[in-house]
Order: structure tokens, then sequence, then C-alpha cells
């Protein structure tokens, strides 16, 4: 199964990317780091459609098992990856591009956490869960990395 690991963090050299790069060894997958496209927030005008959201989207879309990793951040992903979720409302609301997201319906995809405490956050996995369970994809797994807090 082919697989992608997209992901983002306010440090592309930190815990979240540490634990990216292992699994992604793990997995023999390609990652993507979405902190260095341009991916404004969802506009209900599709005002946005200049940066690199629709491209990347599409690249996800070649693979079968998408890994999506962020650490937590007050119970949720980070800006970024928020924004890349939002941003798929785009093809659920032009009949075009649709077609391009039912293929979501054949894909299977997992979570990767990151935080100080044991366990991510039942609010953080229910989030991506239930998003992208609505979107048709199977769930194949979840993983969490505690780091240490740093000083």
């Amino acid at each position: 199964m082919n697989t992608i690991i997209v992901y983002s963090s306010a440090s592309k050299a930190g815990n979240t990317s540490i634990a990216v790069e292992e699994l992604a060894r793990d997995l023999n997958a390609k990652t993507l780091f979405l902190d260095d496209f341009v991916i404004h927030d969802y506009s209900y005008e599709h005002k946005n459609k200049d940066d690199d959201f629709r491209g990347l989207f599409r690249e996800v879309l070649q693979y079968d098992h998408v890994v999506f990793a962020s650490p937590v951040y007050w119970y949720a992903v980070t800006p970024r990856m928020k924004a890349f979720i939002d941003r798929i409302t785009e093809f659920m609301d032009d009949e075009v591009l649709q077609p391009e997201l039912r293929v979501l319906r054949e894909k299977h995809f997992s979570i990767l956490s990151t935080s100080i405490h044991q366990d991510a956050p039942s609010a953080f996995i229910e989030m991506l869960q239930k998003t992208f369970e609505y979107l048709g994809m199977t769930l194949k797994g979840t993983h969490h990395r505690q780091f240490q807090l740093q000083p």
C-alpha cells in the first residue's frame, strides 16, 4: 500500500518531524510538510484558488493510505493542517471537482499525534476520525508519540 504522511508543525525539525521520519521509514512512506506551502483558509466564495492547496490535495489523492500528523495544539491540529482539511470542502461544493473527491472512499487513513502527554486527547482523534470517515475513508490506525517538555 503506497503511503504518504501529510504533516504540519511550528517547527520543521521538531518532535513531530522526528516521529514522522520514524514512521515514514517503517511504512516506506513519502512525507509532505504542509508548512512549506501556501494554503489559505477556506472561503465560501472559493477566492483562494491561486494557492498550493489544490495541487497538494490532488497529489495526496494518488496514495492509498494517508497519515495525517500534527502536534496537539489545544486539543486540535495545527492551523495549517486545519486549513488543509477545511479546504477539502471546495471539492464537495464544486460539481466539477466532486468526482476527484469520491476517490477518498477507496482510501485508508491513519493519525499520528505528538505531545507531552502519554496519549492524544480524544477530541483530537475524534475530529480527524469523524472528518475522514465522513469523506468515506477507512481508519487504519492511530499512533501517538510522547515527548518530554523542552525548557
